[in-house]
Formats: C-alpha cells, structure tokens, sequence
C-alpha cells in the first residue's frame, strides 16, 4: 500500500504511449494504485526502449488480460467492481468494442469513473490523432516557428503530456464529487483549450494569430528569443518596471509604457537586438537575473539537467524527472516500472 494523498485509491489503466500512461503515472507518484492492464504481447511501448518505459510508467502494476475474449472482460468486469477509475486511452471504436465506457461497466460498480482519452473524443471518428498531427491540425504547428520559414514543432510531445495532465484532472474531479461517470478528453479540444487568448482574440475582434519572429508574445513586447553575442536569450518583459530595469542595464532610452512599446514594436525590437549582441547570453543572465528580470540562456536539455539535478531521481535503475508535483508532507516512493504480468487477478 502506497501513501500520499491519493492512497486508497485504485486506478486501472487501459493506456498506451504517451497520454495515458503518463497521466496515471502522475497519479501514482501522489500515492495512487495504478494496475496497468496489458495485452499478452505487452503495452506497445515496452518495443520503443526500455528507459522509454520507465519513464512514464513507474510506479504502477502490471496485469495481463486479453480484451478480446469473453475471459479477459469477465476478469475486468471484477477488476472494476473492486476500483476507482479506469484510464484508456485508444481509438474511439477499439474503446467501445472492448467496453471500456462507463455505460458498459456501471454493472460491476456504479461509482467507476471512466476517462477516455482520444485524439477527437469518443464519439469523433478513428481519424489517426498522433500528438504531432494534433498540433498541424489546431494551428500550433502554424504559429511555430520562423515566419520566414515553414511551420513546425516544439521537439516533444506537447499535446499528449497535455492531455494526460488534463484528464488526470478530469479523472479527480469525478471522484471527489463521488459520483460514477464518464469523462470524454480529446488532444484536438485541449490543444485548442491551450491556445486561448490567440482564440479568443480571434473570435471576438477577427484578430488572427500571426507566426513572428523569435517566437515573440502577441501582446508583449520585447518578448520572445534573441540572438546576443555567443548564444541565444529569452527575454519576457512584460510590465514597465522590468522595461526600466532592463533599458537602465542595456543602456536604452525610452519606450518606456507598454502600450508604447507593443505599438512600436519593431523599433523596440531593433534597439533591443543591438544592445543585446554587445555580450553572451551567459553574461546577459548574470547581469539581468539579480535585477529581477525574467531572462534565460537557451540551453541544452544536458545543460539544463546539470543544473538541477535535484529533479533526476532513480526508480528499477532507470534515472528519470521526478514529479512536479511538490508536497509539504508526501514525497512520492518512486518504485520500478512493472514487467510485463507480474501481478495476477
């Protein structure tokens, strides 16, 4: 038995990749039961590389049922009388052919919240919804990137860690009002969720969204990545009293409202980019940072990971991030990924 705030609660997961997996594997970390229920031939991630695993399923265990005969969802039906929630996340129809909706399982235990991760929901269609087609089809992709050059992707998987915070969210929601249910989560409709102020800029005044440079903010102004000497910065000014403190350290006059400087931008931008390329991006944090200012160097995820290594924590000897998540009183026990079957119902 675990603890943490989430001990005593039993959660079945159906899941496969990325979204799911990684959504329950949250909730394990908070001391949550999570039993992953898996294809003879295993969870198809268990092919990618074992460290691929690891890293999203820690914590859990593992049990082998076939789905697709009489046996195998007899078996479940048990499992769900004695659980929580149940997570899957696979294409609409294979969820509804092996009854995995809470209309097909209430029978064994009313109070089952089913959460049902899709790429369109669960009653949108098959269409193939890959994070990174997800992320074409909701205009991310088009706002990312150089605008002189084509459009494309943040280099890891945004809309499925998304989604599987979001339905993890969805899934503790239906527990605590202590009701059974259904809960119908889609990467398409949270993509859309996570581009708010651009859609609701759109839809309320016709402003479409426009790709810019150094992926600069929409409203805020300077914003956005900049080259400097050695190396590349991300500078997020956004109220007057961090402008003053950078133009006072850069040796810049003026612009000082925001207003002014979102209306003249490309001066603003001009005068920025020059003063920057007078020193590194190392240097421009160490003069910036103590001054309050947000700014950091671009660097690598090694780079990164060398600088806090406090989040690097060991579970079944694979070293993965630790949950982001901090507790005043739980620190998770972070335990092994299951093999394949270990645990028999």
């Amino acid at each position: 038995m675990t603890s943490g705030p989430l001990a005593g609660i039993r959660i079945l997961e159906v899941g496969t990749m990325l979204a799911g997996p990684y959504a329950t594997m949250t909730l394990a970390d908070l001391g949550a039961e999570v039993i992953k229920i898996e294809p003879p031939t295993g969870e198809i991630s268990r092919q990618v590389s074992d460290s691929y695993f690891a890293s999203l399923n820690r914590g859990k265990r593992s049990v082998c049922l076939d789905l697709t005969v009489d046996e195998g969802r007899a078996r479940l039906g048990e499992m769900v009388a004695g659980a929580d929630a149940l997570l899957v996340n696979l294409k609409p129809s294979a969820i509804h052919r092996l009854g995995l909706t809470y209309e097909r399982l209430r029978e064994f235990n009313e109070r089952i919240v089913c959460v049902a991760i899709t790429g369109y929901g669960l009653h949108g269609g098959d269409d193939p919804a890959f994070d990174y087609v997800i992320q074409a089809a909701t205009g991310v992709a088009a706002l990312t990137g150089d605008p002189e050059g084509p459009p494309t992707l943040p280099g890891y998987s945004s809309a499925d860690n998304s989604t599987g915070l979001t339905a993890a969210l969805g899934l503790l929601a239906q527990i605590v009002s202590g009701r059974g249910g259904q809960i119908d989560v889609s990467l398409r409709d949270v993509m859309l969720s996570q581009l708010n102020y651009h859609a609701s800029a759109y839809l309320n005044t016709g402003t479409e969204p426009v790709r810019r440079a150094g992926g600069a903010h929409s409203y805020y102004v300077p914003a956005q990545m900049f080259p400097t000497a050695e190396g590349y910065i991300a500078l997020f000014i956004t109220h007057d009293g961090f402008w003053r403190a950078f133009a006072n350290e850069a040796g810049i006059d003026g612009f000082w409202r925001m207003a002014e400087r979102a209306a003249r931008r490309d001066e603003v931008l001009s005068v920025v980019t020059s003063a920057l390329a007078a020193d590194s991006a190392a240097n421009w944090e160490k003069r910036l940072k103590p001054l309050g200012i947000p700014i950091a160097a671009v660097r690598t995820l090694p780079e990164a990971l060398a600088q806090t290594p406090e989040v690097v924590v060991e579970a079944g000897g694979f070293r993965t991030i630790r949950c982001p998540i901090t507790m005043s009183d739980h620190v998770p026990e972070y335990r092994p990924a299951p093999s394949l079957g270990e645990m028999q119902v």
